[in-house]
């Protein structure tokens, strides 16, 4: 286990109304993201997986900085933003370029929070769940986005999003020094 249960911060439910449900849940698996990669150093975070995939628990929380701001950021607050770690000649940047530095690893958690805290109070001040927002089409992190979303659909997305990287998280740590996930 990677914390004793009296110290998990994770509320494992119990939310009421479903703006808090989604929030909760989603806050939960930031959260569950932060504790895949507690107590490693910049090169630890930044070990590959296998040959020939690129991704790492670093390259993870620099994705998922940018999977944040663009559902935030540029589909729901209608921000015209350079996206975190990409560009057209290197699309996949957030993972290339998860180097074992601990400027690097400082910078991507910085990067991360920052866009968890914008994120977080764009839902709370939503006047509600229906508000849309549209990416033109945009292309964004899993497609594009040609139609307007609901905030209670991007919250769900999230949530998926953060699942299906926290499980990948589990097998890196794993990987790492052997802890397995909880």
């Amino acid at each position: 286990m990677f914390v004793h249960p009296d110290e998990d911060t994770r509320t494992d439910g119990g939310f009421q109304g479903e703006r808090a449900v989604l929030a909760g849940y989603l806050r939960d698996q930031r959260l569950t993201l932060e504790l895949k990669c507690a107590g490693l150093d910049a090169e630890a975070l930044a070990r590959r997986s296998v040959e020939p995939s690129n991704l790492s628990l670093l390259g993870l929380v620099r994705h998922l900085a940018g999977v944040e701001q663009y559902w935030f950021r540029q589909v729901m607050a209608g921000q015209d933003v350079r996206r975190h770690y990409r560009s057209e000649n290197e699309p996949a940047g957030e993972f290339t370029g998860a180097v074992a530095d601990p400027a690097v690893v400082a910078d991507a958690w910085t990067t991360w929070r920052a866009e968890v805290a914008f994120a977080e109070q764009l839902v709370a001040q939503a006047p509600s769940l229906d508000v849309t927002g549209d990416a033109g089409g945009a292309e964004g992190a899993g497609g594009a986005c040609d139609e307007p979303m609901e905030l209670r659909e991007v919250l769900v997305h999230m949530i998926e999003e953060y699942a299906r990287h926290n499980g990948h998280a589990d097998f890196l740590r794993e990987r790492i020094d052997g802890r397995v996930g909880q």
